[in-house]
């Protein structure tokens, strides 16, 4: 899959199916989706955020169960929940596991 183009229900179904495909529960199927996302996507990255530009510089997993974008911006860093984070176009390789964990995402 390009990174650039826009991926069908049936592709992200599909990673969705291989991330989880060993989950028991939700939390296992979360872990599963982090891991695909934390080893493909690749960073860092930069995108905007409210009109700021910022760099992705990891990917990381909360004790609240979120995955979320570690963004900084000179001496100021910034979690960002992975759902909210607008990417750029064309979007980084791997950014068709972060639609995979929306399409998800409950």
């Amino acid at each position: 899959m390009e990174p650039s183009k826009p991926w069908t229900e049936q592709e992200l179904d599909a990673l969705v199916e291989e991330a989880t495909v060993d989950a028991y529960d939700t939390e296992e199927q979360l872990s599963g989706l982090f891991t695909m996302v934390q080893e493909h996507l690749a960073v860092p990255f930069t995108t905007t955020v409210l009109g700021v530009q910022v760099t992705v510089e990891d990917i990381d997993l909360t004790e609240g169960s979120h995955i979320v974008a570690r963004c900084v911006r000179g001496p100021w860093q910034q979690a960002i929940g992975i759902l909210d984070l607008p990417l750029p176009v064309p979007a980084p390789d791997g950014a068709q596991w972060i639609a995979a964990y929306r399409r998800w995402a409950p």
